[in-house]
């Protein structure tokens, strides 16, 4: 079975941060994988332009923005760019990144002949709920979709509530992967020697990942070591609000570093507050032998399940950090929890995603 032909995109300048970012790399940007023959795109970063090898093509559309009129004008501007560097006759399918922003109404706009198939990667849909141009997007995405793939079955859940009329059976399960080659040759780790228990978080400081609650339970734990690997910018905002001086800040890394980080920690912590896609980050962590404590929110509590530690941040902090300082007293308890992280990330090889991508896509050609 040849493999479609499939356009898709991020209105995102390259280089950006982020799991829906380091997934349509993983996807489409592979020239060895079932998804090789596609038309990737994204926009491009201020500045310098960066080295193109191995990266989609960069659009260069101004204007960016989520809400009102200047939305639609800058959908308009995107479309023209598009459909400028893709013809219509060389795309069998279209991959909708996002059910919102404006990627996914300019390919729907630009390419109305191509069958679509939407991704949902959870930011869409919070956006969607919060953002009265963004639900607007959402509903034209479901409503033009042949079939919504969604990672996990609470974002199943999560996008019925938004979009009550969807029909179930366009619904299709695909969970999210990562690398193969990580599972099939993870990074040494280094040894716990002091007694401490190095606690990484790694990800964007946005107020729906919970990072603020994670500072403020671990502040000043004897025997608690938290670094953070994220965006700078994130990280100033939040040491503007926030005593960030016992945080040991990483800088955002590149996800082979984020991997050695892993490596060298003793325990990821996901406090977010509110629903995630998939947790690709919790996923590789354990993948890299790095057990995994997480906020039981939708999208979470599929992924990972009892293959990690369900800590409530947000309603009993107290008995979240008791159950921390538990793990630090027990190294049995982490080996336990490292060992079942190891055949959880087992069950995600990108590999699997990336062919039930291209066989869901050849299905509706």
């Amino acid at each position: 079975m040849s493999g479609p032909r499939v356009l898709t995109g991020l209105d995102l300048p390259w280089g950006s941060p982020g799991g829906s970012v380091e997934l349509l790399k993983g996807l489409y940007l592979d020239p060895s994988g079932p998804l090789a023959a596609t038309s990737t795109f994204m926009l491009a970063p201020d500045g310098s332009p960066p080295p193109t090898e191995g990266a989609p093509a960069l659009l260069d559309v101004p204007g960016k923005q989520l809400t009102g009129d200047g939305f639609w004008a800058y959908v308009d501007r995107l479309t023209d760019a598009v459909t400028a560097r893709f013809p219509h006759a060389e795309q069998d399918v279209v991959h909708l990144q996002h059910l919102a922003f404006g990627a996914t109404p300019a390919l729907l706009r630009g390419y109305p002949k191509q069958p679509a198939i939407g991704l949902v990667h959870g930011t869409d849909l919070l956006f969607a709920a919060e953002y009265e141009t963004q639900g607007e997007v959402l509903r034209e995405a479901v409503a033009a979709a042949r079939s919504l793939v969604v990672p996990t079955a609470g974002m199943a859940d999560q996008l019925r509530r938004l979009a009550p009329e969807v029909d179930s059976a366009r619904i299709v399960h695909i969970p999210w992967g990562i690398p193969d080659a990580l599972l099939a040759e993870p990074p040494a780790r280094t040894r716990r020697d002091d007694g401490e228990l190095r606690v990484l978080y790694a990800g964007r400081l946005t107020a729906e990942k919970g990072a603020a609650a994670l500072v403020a339970a671990l502040s000043g734990v004897p025997g608690l070591r938290l670094s953070m690997a994220s965006p700078m910018a994130e990280f100033r905002r939040l040491a503007a609000e926030r005593d960030l001086s016992a945080v040991h800040h990483l800088g955002w890394l590149t996800r082979r570093e984020l991997w050695a980080a892993f490596a060298e920690h003793d325990l990821l912590v996901v406090p977010s507050a509110k629903l995630e896609a998939f947790g690709l980050v919790a996923v590789e962590a354990q993948a890299c032998g790095l057990p995994v404590a997480y906020q039981p929110v939708p999208g979470l509590r599929d992924a990972l399940g009892d293959s990690a530690l369900p800590l409530d941040l947000l309603a009993e902090p107290r008995q979240a950090l008791a159950e921390l300082t538990g793990l630090r007293d027990d190294p049995g308890a982490l080996d336990g929890l490292r060992r079942s992280g190891f055949r959880n990330a087992a069950r995600f090889p990108l590999s699997r995603t990336a062919r039930e991508l291209a066989a869901l896509s050849n299905q509706v050609q």
